[in-house]
């Protein structure tokens, strides 16, 4: 924890109200906004931040949508606003659309910290751009888990062949950040390895099956899909199963919520990259308190992954990095 309140103090610069003065921890609420309520991701990141609250006396109000959508998310965010906690953490649900809504937070003089996704660029308190108003984010590092996706996929067909990304959609800034390191991993490292155009699926995994079966008929040879969401990847993975090409094509799925260990024992995923989201609640409860009480934090503060596949997801020590409801 010593890293989180070391750095240069930021809350002069800020010019929000409030953040000069310390607050009696007792009294500090903090509400965290999910991208979605009923996601194993976004459970167990509460669960860390709840850790965080418990460890420092204060309350978390976990409080969001059903659905990853900025139209559901937007009125959630103005009640919790309403609120008046003292600091919000949220999981932007856009890059782009969710800037005005969380403006008004910042001009109510409520501290926001951004969690698993980002808005604008993600690079904050830089005087630049319309989005630079948070105060940190905290998150994995979703281009090195892409590129880390990308190795692995290059070892399993050996280094040659055609694959895709099977995509959200363009905005969400911790898919696309996914896309855009597995496919700069694959041009830098990997030049017989073709990545064709990604497909994009709305989070829909049947329209994800049905996107590998229109990629598999222009491209029998297919080697490779990447989800860059477990729905993504699922929703390809049952296309693969349906072509009966499991022992052909390797998916890689991004993030590990419980049902992936039977995905990958029976062999429908070859690999997930697990990200540690209570990490980043807990992280992310911290320095909303720290910058409640006067001290400082970094603008980004990075988490890590660990890959599952079938030589270890039975592993004890791996366990814990198993997403729960």
């Amino acid at each position: 924890m010593r890293n989180l309140i070391r750095s240069t103090a930021l809350a002069a610069s800020v010019g929000l109200a409030g953040m000069a003065q310390a607050q009696d921890s007792k009294d500090i609420t903090i509400a965290l906004v999910p991208g979605l309520t009923t996601d194993a991701f976004y459970i167990t990141m509460n669960r860390g931040a709840q850790a965080a609250a418990e460890a420092l006396g204060i309350t978390v109000n976990f409080q969001g949508a059903e659905e990853f959508d900025p139209v559901l998310q937007t009125p959630v965010l103005d009640a919790v606003i309403a609120g008046q906690p003292d600091a919000i953490l949220i999981a932007p649900t856009d890059s782009t659309q969710m800037i005005e809504p969380l403006r008004r937070a910042h001009e109510q003089g409520i501290p926001v910290i951004t969690v698993d996704t980002f808005i604008d660029d993600g690079k904050y308190q830089d005087g630049a751009g319309d989005g630079d108003f948070p105060m940190a984010y905290i998150a994995s590092d979703n281009i090195g888990g892409g590129r880390m996706a990308a190795r692995f996929m290059a070892e399993e067909i050996g280094g040659t062949g055609k694959v895709y990304v099977s995509n959200v959609r363009p905005g969400i800034s911790t898919t696309d950040q996914r896309e855009e390191g597995f496919m700069a991993e694959m041009a830098e490292n990997y030049p017989d390895i073709e990545v064709l155009q990604t497909q994009y699926n709305e989070n829909d995994a049947s329209l994800a099956a049905s996107q590998f079966n229109a990629v598999l008929a222009r491209h029998p040879e297919i080697a490779g899909v990447f989800g860059a969401n477990l729905f993504s990847a699922l929703g390809a993975a049952n296309g693969v199963e349906g072509a009966g090409k499991m022992d052909d094509v390797t998916v890689i799925a991004f993030d590990a919520p419980t049902s992936i260990v039977d995905n990958i024992e029976s062999g429908l995923v070859d690999a997930a990259i697990a990200q540690h989201p209570a990490e980043i609640g807990y992280f992310g409860v911290m320095s909303a308190y720290a910058l409640l009480t006067g001290q400082s934090v970094p603008v980004s503060i990075g988490t890590g992954f660990t890959v599952l596949n079938a030589d270890n997801v039975g592993d004890e020590a791996i366990a814990k990095f198993i997403y729960s409801e």
